[in-house]
């Protein structure tokens, strides 16, 4: 479904990140994965490519709010394959922390890595998408449709992720370019797996499907919306959760 499609995938070592880098390997694209560390990076390069020793996948680890450092991976990154094609801004932190213990640090930590480098990576990829009639992909959250009882910075940050992606999408659309969204519900991430039964059975039961989210099913949902099959969708959060209305 992307064969010989480049694609960068931020926050790419773990998780959603990384099931998602698999499955646009499986699926032919040549993949990209940015992560915070070296070691994290290569790690879950050389694990991708323990799985198929052909698949076609390097990694970074760069500032994801320098433009400057952004600019020339981007640059590296088309001098390598010619190309670029799909942007999938993953990259994310959450938080459960009441307002009022609020710091300033934790604060501007979410709102940069949660906004401010959807933005910066969104804008310095463009000028590759034009050639390519590429494709923005973002991860927002069912919290920014919904909001949560706590930690109030990682939902506003979604409802940001959300208004990139919907305004991005009109912008950039007389150039070719879509620009979605998909907004998981309860995920069986490190986190997740890591919860007591007495946190996780309340969970499930809050779910219709009966079911926690899988990595999978939110890489199945970017395949979608990174192939030609989504060729006249833009502008869509597209909720992956199961009917968890919360």
């Amino acid at each position: 479904m992307l064969e010989d499609k480049v694609a960068i995938i931020t926050g790419g070592t773990r998780g959603i990140g990384f099931a998602t880098a698999k499955k646009f390997l499986e699926n032919g694209a040549k993949v990209v994965i940015f992560g915070t560390k070296v070691q994290s990076v290569n790690e879950a390069v050389e694990k991708l490519k323990t799985l198929n020793n052909k698949y076609d996948v390097i990694g970074f680890y760069p500032n994801l709010t320098c433009e400057s450092e952004i600019k020339n991976i981007f640059e590296e990154i088309e001098k390598k394959y010619g190309k670029i094609d799909i942007l999938v801004n993953n990259a994310g932190i959450s938080s459960k922390t009441k307002i009022e213990e609020y710091t300033e640090e934790e604060y501007d930590q979410i709102s940069n890595l949660n906004i401010k480098a959807v933005f910066t990576c969104s804008k310095l990829v463009i000028p590759y998408l034009k050639k390519t009639k590429g494709v923005i992909l973002n991860t927002s959250s069912m919290v920014s449709i919904y909001g949560q009882t706590a930690g109030v910075m990682y939902p506003a940050s979604k409802f940001a992720v959300n208004g990139i992606t919907k305004s991005l999408s009109r912008e950039l659309a007389p150039y070719g370019i879509r620009v979605n969204a998909i907004a998981p519900g309860i995920i069986e991430t490190d986190m997740v797996k890591n919860l007591p039964k007495e946190i996780i059975e309340p969970l499930i039961k809050t779910i219709p499907l009966g079911r926690i989210g899988t990595p999978e099913d939110i890489a199945n949902g970017f395949l979608f919306l990174a192939s030609d099959l989504a060729s006249y969708v833009t502008g869509e959060i597209l909720s992956i959760d199961g009917a968890a209305r919360s």
